[in-house]
């Protein structure tokens, strides 16, 4: 396997980042959250390691990094029990779909699916 070169989402080497970059104020949010890629190779591992379950949510969360915070928190709230209908999923659905999040996109159609069988919605 490769060696991964970790990066923020703003590709600063994390090895730039000091206390006293952040007091002065040299650093910020895009360069502490985490990039995408390292969420693909870190998915990698897992499927090399038997976990295909882990590594899918790790493509997951590779896709949602790309959002906004706001947008990403109201998708997990969409998707507590009793929080959305059948309707409101399918169009987080829709709307992931067309972000290119379809990994998400399928998790969102599978919940309101099971959802609907369990009496989970809202």
């Amino acid at each position: 396997m490769s060696a991964h070169q970790a990066v923020g989402a703003s590709g600063r080497d994390p090895a730039e980042i000091t206390l006293e970059r952040v007091r002065d104020g040299d650093v910020d949010i895009t360069d502490v959250r985490i990039h995408p890629d390292t969420l693909e190779h870190q998915a990698q591992v897992a499927a090399d390691h038997a976990n295909p379950q882990l590594a899918e949510n790790f493509r997951r969360a590779a896709e949602l990094a790309a959002l906004p915070d706001a947008e990403v928190l109201a998708l997990y709230e969409a998707l507590r029990p009793r929080r959305s209908t059948a309707a409101e999923l399918l169009d987080h659905a829709a709307r992931l779909e067309a972000a290119g999040a379809a990994r998400s996109a399928a998790l969102f159609r599978e919940a309101a699916q099971v959802y609907e069988r369990r009496g989970l919605l809202r």
